[in-house]
């Protein structure tokens, strides 16, 4: 039997108020998200192909990247990029470092889009939030229309 991995925190971020929390923000994945996979699964489902994702050479690694079209598809979480409709609060204990951790998220974001639209690149901005099932269709018609298929 394989010996369990035992957890080391990575010290990149405050010590958090306990082991379980420093666990679930640790566990945070930077692409390959659950909302990534599902907006891929549905391009796919509906005969969209021929996009890249995470290309390193194009500005700010798209997670959904269409090279011959010019189309870059950045799926965002509500929480980390501070999506406007969910509005979430800042957490309680450390705020200046999350503070300084979410604007300058929100300030990468802004530069990324604006060098690929100076490049004559269309860049939409997927919310995590319009990926639940009520705006799915409505957020993948919308995607479907802007990359022209």
């Amino acid at each position: 039997m394989a010996d369990k991995k035992k957890y080391v925190r990575d010290k990149r971020s405050p010590t958090p108020s306990s082991e379980n929390v420093s666990k679930v923000m640790s566990n945070n994945k930077g692409k390959d998200t659950k909302p990534e996979l599902l907006l891929r699964t549905l391009l796919w489902k509906n005969g969209i192909r021929g996009y890249r994702i995470h290309p390193k050479k194009i500005p700010g690694k798209p997670d959904v990247c269409f090279i011959s079209r010019k189309v870059a598809v950045f799926i965002n979480g509500c929480f980390w990029h501070r999506c406007t409709y969910c509005n979430y609060k800042l957490p309680k204990q450390n705020k200046q470092f999350w503070e300084n951790k979410f604007s300058n998220n929100v300030r990468r974001d802004k530069e990324k889009i604006m060098q690929l639209k100076k490049m004559k690149w269309k860049v939409i901005n997927v919310w995590e939030c319009q990926l639940k099932k009520h705006k799915v269709d409505k957020t993948l018609n919308s995607i479907i229309r802007k990359i022209g298929y």
